[in-house]
């Protein structure tokens, strides 16, 4: 009997796989969520529109695509990872001349009931590509030049697409994903070392250019990194979102001033408090308990995540649930560390918790193909 045979003939058939659904991670995101719903009720003062009702029927789309891609057999899902990928690359061009402008930049398509950001597909489907690529590549070939070169190509296009939107945040993030999957599938050591050389000058070469023709970043990424070094050289301007939200994160102390008590909300000074720096809204009104206990929740996913990847003897399905674990770590460290003051301001939503319909029901839909592998896995 073949591996696949053995694979198929073991998972749970019919209505049993609701009963092999990994219940502890789904009741995980469910009190993330929650905490979301909590959050922006109180920053719209105590009303559940303009964002909470949204958010919640998100959540509930979700919830159902979730459940919906968990029942069907993993193989499924390893054999359209390439038309998947493909798919969000076509999402990309087409944003590109016809997306909706906003914030200055051209991120999204108008769906009529969503605006979809393929930015937020891709590092999914970066994912299920790369997991279905090292399911077929031979162990003994991966770290040959040419089989590292594969995976790097489908890692630097989305990239590179991403960044003509331009979006510097998403780009990273696909770019670091990629290559935790690349190492946690097996790829030699030393070509981390040699790229991880080669952004120390590219590092270097992009502060060089400032200021020249050719100049490698816009002129308002350039102000986010000086703001991030130095937020209080300009503290009404270009460092106002950071200055604001550490003083947020200060007011808050141990216990928090309170729900819907937060100062720094309630009165407008802290900008995008329902998106991007909701969890200083979190930490005023709850303080470091609060905000320890958000992330001591995002930490026991992605412990789940790791169990469920350790115990599932399906490369694929191994290595997909590894993936979206990297990327949904990626999601709130990076978010966490912008708002602290510990990173850049790059534009990243705080998973599950944030305002926004993308970011939300994708990750979902992550989750639905960790709950996958989890219910089909070999038994």
């Amino acid at each position: 009997m073949s591996y696949l045979e053995y694979s198929v003939r073991t998972a749970p058939s019919g209505p049993r796989k609701v009963l092999y659904l990994n219940w502890s991670l789904l009741l995980l995101l469910t009190a993330i969520s929650s905490i979301g719903f909590l959050i922006l009720y109180s920053v719209a003062g105590g009303s559940f529109t303009p964002w909470a009702e949204p958010q919640i029927k998100r959540f509930l789309l979700g919830l159902a695509l979730m459940f919906g891609i968990a029942m069907v057999p993993i193989w499924f899902w390893r054999n359209v990872s390439p038309l998947a990928y493909l798919f969000a690359l076509l999402l990309l061009v087409y944003v590109d001349f016809f997306g909706v402008v906003g914030k200055g930049a051209q991120r999204w398509i108008d769906l009529g009931f969503i605006n979809l950001q393929p930015s937020e597909l891709a590092k999914i489907t970066l994912v299920m590509a790369l997991a279905a690529y090292y399911d077929v590549v031979d162990i003994k070939r991966i770290s040959r030049p040419f089989w590292v070169a594969i995976p790097v190509l489908l890692i630097l296009v989305p990239v590179a697409l991403v960044l003509k939107q331009p979006d510097l945040g998403t780009a990273l993030m696909l770019l670091a994903g990629g290559g935790a999957i690349m190492f946690l599938a097996g790829v030699h050591w030393l070509y981390f070392a040699v790229v991880g050389g080669m952004g120390i000058g590219l590092v270097n070469l992009v502060l060089q250019s400032r200021g020249k023709a050719w100049q490698l970043l816009e002129d308002y990424q350039f102000r986010r990194i000086d703001t991030f070094l130095n937020p209080e050289s300009d503290p009404l301007g270009a460092g106002y979102h950071i200055t604001q939200s550490k003083i947020a994160l200060g007011s808050g102390g141990i216990t928090g001033r309170g729900f819907m008590q937060g100062t720094q909300s309630r009165l407008n000074f802290l900008p995008e408090k329902h998106t991007d720096f909701i969890f200083t809204t979190l930490a005023e009104e709850f303080g470091f308990i609060g905000g320890t206990s958000l992330l001591a929740l995002y930490v026991l996913v992605i412990v789940f995540c790791i169990a469920a990847a350790m115990t599932n003897r399906d490369r694929f399905g191994a290595l997909l649930t590894l993936g979206m674990s990297v990327t949904f770590f990626l999601f709130f460290a990076v978010n966490m560390s912008m708002v602290m003051g510990l990173a850049p301001v790059v534009g990243v939503p705080l998973p599950l918790v944030s305002y926004g319909g993308s970011a939300m029901v994708v990750l979902m839909v992550a989750f639905g193909l960790v709950q996958s592998a989890h219910v089909h896995k070999p038994r």
